[in-house]
């Protein structure tokens, strides 16, 4: 089984770094091409996967191709590759608000097409990537996609009217949390503590917090009430926080990240 990369900017290397250091799949399984030749050259350097001469090459070499460019540029590059993809092929794209009744719109009616939107954190080997698919993708053709997403971390099918949920939920919240992390660090480095130390400090709690809700399956709320002891410090932050409506902007913020998402 060959992987195609149509596009190998930051995402797709974390894809790669994820695919290859698990070893879902072999660097010379893997093509990429990109119009930006040094992010091909350095994705060679450093995963010693095989580079393209242009995405019809690409195509023609393998059985699964991500389509990992810019959400403006689907239309202009599904209308390139549309003669070139075979049946037996399954095309993934990983931006938000690009159906799969679109592509195939754009690609022809029987063409695979499995729609995903990962995270940043898969840079990590820490994603968060969830997974529809056309009406024609198999069982076995979905498990193999998923497995290979595993490679840079975790996978959940929904169903496709919960793909732009899955933008606000987890695409585009780790921004939301990097300002959170930045927020704390700075409140604790106003009391004192080095900017170093900080952020040590605060990305870790956060990491611990999101790890034991993964792990200990609790309510988010259950574990808060664990920290929180009568009268004590917790509650009175939280005090704080609630007066700031802290959980209506997030409320708020995301509902207009799936508004937007829809429009794109």
């Amino acid at each position: 089984m060959k992987l195609g990369f149509i596009g190998c900017g930051n995402m797709a290397q974390a894809m790669i770094k994820g695919i290859i250091a698990n070893e879902i799949l072999k660097p010379e399984e893997i093509f990429a091409s990109d119009a930006y030749k040094p992010s091909l050259e350095m994705a060679h350097t450093m995963y010693g996967i095989t580079v393209a001469e242009n995405n019809a090459e690409v195509v023609q070499n393998t059985d699964i191709i991500f389509l990992a460019v810019k959400p403006y540029l689907y239309e202009e590059l599904a209308k390139e590759i549309k003669d070139m993809v075979k049946p037996h092929q399954i095309i993934v794209t990983i931006a938000p608000g690009k159906t799969i009744a679109w592509m195939a719109e754009l690609l022809g009616e029987n063409t695979k097409i499995v729609r995903s939107m990962p995270n940043t954190p898969s840079m990590v080997g820490e994603g968060m990537t969830g997974v529809c698919h056309s009406s024609n993708v198999t069982k076995e053709e979905i498990d193999e996609v998923c497995r290979i997403m595993r490679g840079f971390g975790r996978v959940e099918i929904v169903p496709e009217y919960l793909m732009d949920v899955v933008v606000a939920v987890s695409s585009s919240s780790p921004a939301y949390v990097f300002m959170f992390i930045e927020a704390m660090a700075d409140a604790a480095s106003a009391d004192g503590m080095t900017r170093e130390q900080a952020y040590q400090f605060a990305a870790q709690a956060v990491y611990g917090s999101a790890k034991m809700i993964l792990e200990t399956h609790k309510h988010p709320g259950q574990l808060k009430d664990m920290v929180c002891q009568p009268g004590g410090t917790t509650l009175e932050a939280i005090r704080v926080l609630e007066s700031h409506k802290l959980r209506s902007s997030i409320f708020e913020a995301m509902k207009a990240c799936v508004v937007h998402a829809k429009k794109m």
